[in-house]
């Protein structure tokens, strides 16, 4: 076992060095205290960017839910003088794409443009419009609001979407990650325009905001680009309160009916910040428990032994607060009990006995073996750079990520699970439960 495991260290760190080489990251900040995030790539003649704010659903008041999200969908839809159609027609003549994201803790738009001058040019002064000069017009305002309310409609009634949103009820009470990101009919109804333009004074300022950039273009060129994607906005973001942290939970389970012939089992519990000490033991530990697909513990114990379910999974979402630690199935309506008590068990088991050493190292060879994957493109690249940014990780993360996945030990996992994850606290629901 001891020679096995030093050849699997000497394979990866041989690995690690001629085969996976991350990409060089630039960092600088612009006159007005923007960060930014570069990576030169001159494989393809393209450029991606993207520009986030610390204003995602977690920005909202409880009055105000759908807020967050509704200000970042509005932003493309008429800035600068130009309208929705003038936009979109516009960045189609250049070839050049918009995108977004949201969560709880950011809310970006993205741009991918050719990187020759001509249509670069125009792909960025219609994202700088975009960015700095939203006008949030008031028919479309009302149009989104409208399709906003009719998808909130369509999804309350599956039970996916009832399961989720009570999960996080749960598990957040009043915290602002307990708020739905989309919003409630009530709240989403009530939003005004001018709502919208408060919310983006207040929060898409330029110190505020995480650039990235990757590809063909220059250090100098990504700078310039930098500036006049910022240098129109507010300095300083008039709201800049931090979220708050969050509390323990207390045990319950909540059972929904519903006429779905299967039911929908979601378990909780307060998970990890992304930038937290037991970060990679949780990550190992969860590919081990259920993050790992066929060959997790949770699979085999729910599906190959009882075959309860089809899938079960488990995963941490870190926030900048503690995000949910997750374990989720799918069961035949009579079978849900059994299959909640076997969840259980299988959890509870692995935070008192831990992973055994051949279960570590074949997580171990997964993970590392599978990284290179999550770099093979410009805009996965791109989304690891906002994210290295926004939370403040190390220029140097994606070269520790291999090293710190393969430091991980048996006991540091079993250490941090059993600090971390209490099992009777965890929160759980059931939607579709048998009728009593």
């Amino acid at each position: 076992m001891h020679i096995k495991k030093y050849i699997f260290v000497l394979l990866i760190s041989i690995y690690s060095q001629s085969v996976f080489a991350s990409p060089e990251i630039q960092f600088w900040r612009t006159s007005d205290g923007a960060r930014v995030y570069f990576v030169k790539n001159n494989a393809l003649p393209i450029v991606d960017i993207s520009v986030e704010f610390a204003a995602g659903s977690s920005k909202n008041l409880p009055e105000k839910s759908g807020l967050a999200n509704l200000t970042r969908r509005m932003l493309k839809l008429g800035a600068g003088g130009l309208s929705e159609d003038e936009i979109a027609n516009a960045l189609a003549d250049v070839g050049a794409q918009l995108g977004s994201n949201f969560d709880a803790d950011r809310a970006g738009i993205t741009l991918r443009t050719l990187s020759h001058a001509r249509e670069r040019r125009v792909a960025l002064d219609i994202f700088s419009r975009i960015i700095q000069y939203p006008e949030f017009p008031q028919d479309i305002l009302q149009r989104e609001k409208t399709r906003i309310i009719a998808s909130i409609k369509e999804s309350s009634i599956k039970p996916d979407y009832i399961a989720r949103r009570t999960l996080m009820k749960m598990l957040y009470g009043d915290h602002p990650y307990g708020l739905n990101g989309s919003g409630d009919i009530e709240t989403v109804a009530a939003l005004q325009q001018e709502d919208l333009l408060r919310f983006y004074q207040s929060h898409y300022a330029a110190a505020n905001a995480v650039i990235a950039i990757i590809g063909d273009i220059s250090r100098q060129e990504a700078a310039s680009i930098a500036e006049s994607l910022t240098n129109e906005l507010p300095r300083k973001a008039i709201d800049d309160s931090p979220v708050p942290p969050v509390k323990d939970t207390h045990g319950k389970i909540e059972r929904i009916a519903h006429p779905a012939t299967q039911s929908h089992i979601l378990l909780a519990h307060p998970g990890m910040r992304r930038n937290d000490p037991d970060y990679f033991p949780l990550l190992v530990g969860n590919y081990i428990l259920g993050g790992g697909g066929f060959v997790s513990r949770l699979m085999e114990e729910i599906r190959q032994q009882r075959g309860l379910a089809y899938s079960v999974y488990s995963f941490f979402a870190p926030l900048r607060e503690k995000g949910p630690f997750q374990i989720g199935l799918q069961t035949k309506k009579e079978q849900s009990e059994e299959a909640l008590a076997v969840t259980q068990t299988v959890l509870k088991d692995f935070i008192a006995e831990g992973p055994g050493e051949q279960e570590l190292t074949a997580a171990k060879q997964n993970l590392i073996g599978g990284f290179p994957l999550r770099l093979d493109s410009n805009s996965k690249i791109l989304a690891y750079l906002a994210m290295i940014g926004f939370y403040n990780l190390p220029l140097t993360y994606l070269d520790d990520y291999l090293k710190a996945v393969e430091a991980v030990t048996t006991v540091q996992i079993k250490d941090a699970f059993s600090r971390r994850i209490h099992p009777e606290s965890m929160v759980t629901v059931i939607v579709g439960a048998v009728d009593e």
